[in-house]
């Protein structure tokens, strides 16, 4: 573990600086010509598992979600996510340059998730229990200073694309069942596709974390950092085509569907977090 803590503080730093040499997305978010202003502008409903792009009100010099600090942007818009178990309400307070504050109070519509079935071991690629442990303290280690990373990209503005074509056989939120085990539930969306096949960037991005040697569980892992606090994971790849540090553009071949970790066969396995809260790739899809 000391040999592997002394490589993260050697490349994190390196990454974040090649993470803030991101060239800014020009587009704005729709706002309709109506919209006072004054007060606060969101994007859509709020639901579990869920993103809305929201704008401050004018004059707004910070911006808080259940007494967290949300990044403002220069042009004054914010993004906010919504964890699967997330409460039916949340509370946003903007604190305005004369001093005063606005509050809203947000209505936070539930998932609806189900039980999945899954024939795959639940250590995934360790072979005992045992081994299982030894190898995944670190690949957490590894996994969570990825997400520590921040970057300037401003992927999220972007409408977000699939990473790959294919049937959608796991679904975000169900709890799965490893084997007749219970596991946790299921934090992504999983797409079904040939063994060997290219998947894409769904939106701009700095690669965190591309791990070469297959982790336990998520074999050879892929992270993406967005902007704002929004990251997207890609698991099971029998290839990676990017390494950490990359500047990935819309739509750019990152890597190769494979079964790496645990999985029951080829597939894409897309997760995305903003900050801590797990969100639901298909949320983002412009057919939902």
């Amino acid at each position: 573990m000391a040999g592997i803590s002394r490589v993260l503080r050697a490349t994190i730093p390196a990454l974040i600086g090649l993470a803030f040499a991101v060239a800014p997305v020009s587009a704005q978010p729709q706002v309709p010509s109506q919209t006072n202003p004054a007060e606060f502008w969101m994007s859509g409903t709020a639901v579990q598992g869920g993103l809305v792009i929201g704008r401050a009100p004018k004059g707004a010099s910070s911006v808080f979600l259940n007494d967290a600090a949300v990044e403002l942007s220069p042009d004054g818009f914010f993004l906010i996510g919504f964890d699967r178990d997330a409460p039916m309400e949340a509370r946003l307070v903007a604190m305005l340059a004369d001093g005063s504050k606005m509050e809203r109070n947000i209505a936070v519509a539930p998932g609806n998730w189900r039980i999945e079935h899954v024939a795959a071991n639940i250590t995934g690629g360790a072979t005992s229990s045992a081994e299982f442990q030894a190898r995944r303290s670190a690949e957490l280690a590894r996994i969570t200073a990825a997400r520590a990373v921040r970057s300037n990209s401003a992927g999220w503005r972007q409408t977000f694309i699939r990473p790959v074509s294919g049937r959608i056989s796991g679904l975000f939120g169900a709890q799965r069942i490893y084997n007749g085990t219970p596991g946790s539930y299921h934090n992504g969306m999983d797409i079904a596709a040939a063994q060997g096949q290219d998947f894409v960037a769904p939106a701009d991005g700095v690669v965190t974390l591309a791990a070469n040697d297959a982790f336990t569980l998520e074999g050879h892992l892929l992270m993406i950092d967005h902007g704002m606090g929004l990251n997207s994971a890609f698991l099971h790849a029998s290839e990676l085509l990017v390494k950490e540090g990359d500047l990935v553009r819309q739509g750019q071949v990152i890597g190769r569907v494979g079964a790496t970790g645990r999985a029951s066969g080829p597939h894409v396995h897309w997760g995305m977090r903003w900050n801590s809260a797990r969100i639901d790739p298909k949320l983002l899809l412009p057919s939902n």
